[in-house]
């Protein structure tokens, strides 16, 4: 019987899945969806951890005053009149396909509340360095809730790859399921790096207990709990079987497993994403939505030698013997996103699935329009830029404008809401669809209009 319950409510596991935290989720009340005429199945998310520059990337000033200006050099795309980066060579050949957004912004230039605010669509004033580890209280992360309305067969709502994002003992709030409970965390293969956080899910079984003795193990488990449960009054056990059965089908699921192993892929392939982990989080991501999942998100670091993390895309400068612009040019920035978005488009775009499939890409913020001493960026909250590619975009096109500077933006400007309210409209799921918090409270899934002339 003791070992019975060691495999019973916490431990079968998928940490966090199963966690008896889900008696006080809101996922007691029915969720109010409402459907929107998006009809993109997936998403993958590559978020730049950091914030990209976009004087450096898709919005260069050429004409702007040195010290200002990209030390690098704009090239002409496939779209006439789309100008990108000299360092995107491979982006330049899928302009026809991505929709860039000039005129994103907000008003943090603080890493922490503007990760939240860019990855929940919510902002939080005590979500600053270095009160802001992730908690049960906090508004949940894109996948989680997108997890939440959109169903999957044997496989996670939403994964996280290579891990969330964290330092210094802490992981951000922003990057799990928060008040929706442990049933809808993303899928977190490693813990964020610097803490001694456990991944939210796992994939692999204890060394201990086999595939054929867990199955056996739940079945004569469930005839016990079947009959303990009349004697309970705690609501949660009325929801435990189909959070352990949700658990089982995943762990007992080759397709899950066999979606996280780039082993199979051909070897030219994997050539074409980039050996390295930014590419090979791209390739996964391309497998996770080919087999189901329904939002990934592809958190964007570099783990030193020394095993420290660095946002790589925080270009200020110096960095490993790097100025701020020289980073840029590192295999942990712009040549393995170049490369590994490039392979993502030619793939989805090959097998048709880039129709019903949404990219979307960007940061937390933006960079300063002043190059600093280091021939770096600084924080910049004001401007931004972010692409989208597939799930109904219409490609070749620019959305937004920033002034002379790329400082603040000139037209149209995008706030996270809007940008998320368009990735969720890409989905299906109206804006002004209602969760619930673990008091029963409703709140609307994200204050902002979806961009919904970027589609057709």
């Amino acid at each position: 019987m003791l070992r019975l319950g060691q495999i019973g409510a916490g431990a079968l596991t998928l940490p966090g899945l199963l966690r008896t935290e889900q008696a006080h989720s809101a996922e007691r009340i029915p969720h109010h969806f409402l459907k929107s005429d998006g009809r993109a199945k997936s998403c993958i998310l590559i978020y730049l951890w950091g914030g990209p520059p976009q004087q450096d990337m898709w919005d260069m000033k050429p004409h702007a005053p040195e010290g200002v200006r990209s030390h690098f050099q704009p090239i002409s795309t496939v779209v006439p009149g789309i100008d990108v980066c000299d360092q995107m060579p491979l982006f330049a050949r899928h302009t026809d396909k991505t929709a860039i957004i000039r005129s994103l912004t907000h008003d943090s230039n603080i890493h922490e509340p503007s990760v939240y605010r860019t990855l929940t669509g919510k902002t939080d004033p005590t979500k600053v360095m270095p009160r802001n580890a992730r908690n049960r209280q906090d508004f949940p992360t894109v996948g989680s809730t997108v997890a939440s309305f959109l169903t999957t067969e044997n496989m996670p709502g939403c994964v996280t790859i290579p891990r969330p994002i964290g330092h210094d003992g802490v992981t951000y709030a922003g990057t799990y399921a928060g008040f929706l409970g442990g049933q809808f965390d993303p899928m977190e293969t490693a813990n964020a790096g610097e803490t001694k956080e456990t991944p939210t899910h796992s994939l692999t079984l204890p060394d201990d207990l086999q595939l054929t003795r867990m199955q056996a193990r739940h079945g004569l488990l469930q005839l016990i709990e079947q009959q303990d449960r009349r004697f309970q009054s705690v609501r949660h056990a009325q929801h435990m079987d189909s959070f352990r059965g949700q658990a089982l089908n995943i762990l007992s699921s080759s397709r899950a497993k066999t979606a996280f192993d780039i082993n199979s892929e051909d070897p030219r392939v994997r050539d074409r994403y980039g050996r390295n982990e930014w590419g090979e989080a791209i390739l996964t991501a391309r497998r996770l939505v080919e087999a189901g999942v329904r939002l990934v998100t592809i958190s964007w670091m570099y783990i030193q030698q020394s095993g420290n993390v660095a946002n790589v895309w925080d270009n200020h400068g110096p960095f490993e013997g790097s100025n701020g612009t020289q980073m840029l040019q590192q295999a942990y920035c712009l040549p393995s996103l170049d490369r590994g978005f490039s392979a993502l488009m030619e793939d989805l775009g090959g097998s048709g699935l880039l129709d019903e499939t949404l990219v979307a890409m960007y940061g937390e913020f933006g960079r300063t329009p002043k190059l600093n001493k280091a021939h770096g960026r600084d924080h910049w909250g004001a401007c931004q830029s972010a692409v989208l590619a597939g799930g109904g975009i219409r490609g070749g096109q620019i959305y937004g404008a920033s002034d002379a500077e790329a400082a603040y933006p000139k037209a149209n400007p995008v706030s996270p809401e809007d940008m998320l309210a368009t990735m969720y409209h890409a989905l299906g799921i109206s804006p002004d669809s209602l969760i619930h918090d673990q008091l029963g409270r409703p709140h609307k899934l994200v204050d902002g209009e979806p961009l919904v002339h970027l589609f057709g």
